[in-house]
């Protein structure tokens, strides 16, 4: 579960020292004297920040004073982009990346997790902004996947798609007017990117990516849930690359 971080004093801390933060609830406003240097460093640390009543603190802080501000700590602690790549090289094996670029619900999160884990995902790396964390509600759907797969966070999705793209890594997203999945080459050293579910991928991360994939849709309905897409696509390329394997 989530570590519980109330009052002012303890949550600097925290700030100062760099620990890693689900997200802040705060008092809504007026914002006086030291909540306002909270405030600063959770912006530096792109710690997201909610404004709340009274009584959702009080709730928070079971009872502990809690002095306009409580702060939720994350279930599990993030892995470097630099971490994922070194196992895959460990394992002898091409690195098979996924990459989320503004997944919210974390209900989808934890599903995507578990799916990640079942294709022999090396790593995911997810978005800093307009994304879920590692939360507890996370880390309960994912069943015990975070135990197992690494999880980087990163600002910037564009610029770590450039820095694999570096590195010899193929980039593809989804979307609904890509090639279809099976037409296009899911093997070798591939990072699969997944968008949000509200907006898909960004034109930019589109831009950025080697090449656009999509499953073939025959229904009424054009879309899927993002946890279901992402499964879908990890496993044709986990067939790819088995079939490949063996050859």
């Amino acid at each position: 579960m989530n570590q519980t971080i109330v009052g002012r004093n303890a949550v600097m801390e925290v700030l100062r020292a760099g620990h890693q933060l689900d997200q802040i609830y705060v008092q809504r406003p007026p914002h006086t004297g030291s909540l306002n240097k909270i405030l600063a460093l959770a912006r530096e640390g792109g710690v997201r920040v909610r404004e709340v009543g009274k009584d959702k603190l009080d709730q928070l802080a079971g009872g502990e004073n809690h002095q306009g501000v409580v702060a939720l700590a994350l279930a599990y602690a993030y892995t470097d982009v630099s971490d994922i790549l070194a196992l895959a090289e460990k394992k002898g094996q091409p690195p098979f990346l996924l990459v989320l670029e503004s997944i919210q619900d974390p209900h989808n999160l934890g599903a995507i997790l578990r799916s990640a884990d079942a294709a022999g995902i090396h790593g995911v790396i997810i978005s800093k902004r307009r994304a879920v964390g590692l939360t507890a509600a996370v880390a309960k759907t994912a069943a015990g996947a975070l135990e197992y797969v690494p999880v980087a966070q990163v600002t910037n999705i564009s610029r770590t798609l450039e820095e694999l793209k570096k590195k010899g890594i193929w980039t593809a997203c989804a979307d609904m007017d890509g090639d279809p999945m099976y037409a296009r080459d899911l093997t070798g050293p591939l990072a699969l990117v997944i968008g949000g579910e509200h907006e898909g991928v960004s034109r930019l991360v589109r831009e950025t990516c080697d090449f656009v994939v999509s499953i073939p849709m025959k229904g009424a309905i054009s879309s899927l849930n993002a946890s279901v897409a992402t499964a879908v696509l990890l496993y044709e390329a986990l067939r790819q690359r088995d079939w490949h394997q063996n050859q």
